[in-house]
């Protein structure tokens, strides 16, 4: 995710990061600038066309086009912000979470604070990269009670962290090491990092509905490849500019939404869960190992 100053608009506007969509639809845009003026041309010196009004159609569908665009990328950050908002609670139920152990659990208790501090710690991690179908096992911190091969065996493995840490906690309790009330408390948050695990698999694994992508696309498309057409004939040499400037508007609402909706990746304006994943172990560490 990119980090930046929201109130410095001068670098916003003249500053081209690698991926940003001016560059991604530069070529598009180069081409279809090329044919409106080699159309604009040939009508200006060759053709006298007289239609009044001809681009009204152009008027209504542009209106109708921007109001599906408008709800195509609302529902795409919706889909953005709901993943953050999970990630959010990850981070602060990890924190209850570690805080809760470090209250209950005897410091004299090392091997099993240690445990527990690898297992939620490790739990962003795993997270992370079964959201991005991978897995990274130089990320994670084992020892002989969690092993890479065990959590390699795995499926489902944030779903595996999140038992080994409830099975830990019970465990603890059946040596009488914790009280019930407070296993109790504490199976509050092995449970919610099993609901922020389906949330964002939620998010993940429900595209918007094929039907509408394909028609906001073929419209977008039927929409532009008209517009040199059109606009020549009532705005000559203007239609350049204009034609450009509403297809990069368009197209680049499009691509923006196809970023953020899926947002656990690695593109730019996707989610910084990397840095959420290593926020959450510091915390972690810096309660469980006082």
């Amino acid at each position: 995710m990119i980090t930046y100053n929201p109130k410095t608009w001068f670098q916003f506007i003249f500053t081209f990061h690698k991926n940003d969509s001016f560059r991604t639809l530069l070529p598009s845009l180069l081409a279809l600038v090329s044919i409106t003026a080699i159309l604009v041309f040939v009508e200006v010196n060759y053709f006298d066309i007289q239609i009044k009004n001809i681009t009204f159609f152009h008027q209504v569908i542009g209106f109708i086009l921007s109001m599906l665009l408008v709800f195509r990328i609302n529902t795409a950050y919706d889909r953005w912000w709901e993943g953050r908002k999970a990630w959010g609670s990850l981070l602060n139920n990890s924190r209850n979470l570690s805080i809760k152990i470090d209250t209950f659990l005897p410091k004299e208790m090392k091997e099993e604070r240690k445990l527990l501090l690898l297992l939620i710690s490790n739990y962003p991690f795993v997270l992370k990269e079964h959201l991005r179908d991978n897995f990274i096992a130089e990320e994670i911190q084992f020892n002989n009670s969690f092993t890479q091969e065990e959590l390699a065996k795995a499926t489902h493995k944030p779903n595996y962290v999140a038992k080994r840490i409830t099975d830990e906690l019970s465990k603890l309790q059946k040596n009488g090491a914790i009280q019930i009330e407070h296993l109790l408390l504490l199976n509050e948050e092995p449970r919610s990092f099993t609901d922020v695990s389906g949330i964002c698999e939620r998010i993940k694994s429900t595209p918007i509905p094929y039907s509408y992508s394909l028609y906001l696309k073929r419209i977008i498309f039927l929409y532009v490849i008209t517009m040199p057409v059109v606009f020549a004939i009532d705005f000559k040499y203007w239609a350049i500019l204009f034609v450009a400037l509403i297809f990069y508007s368009f197209a680049t609402l499009e691509l923006i939404s196809e970023e953020i909706e899926d947002p656990f990746g690695k593109d730019d304006n996707d989610l910084p869960t990397d840095e959420i994943a290593a926020k959450i172990k510091v915390n972690v560490e810096e309660i469980l190992s006082s």
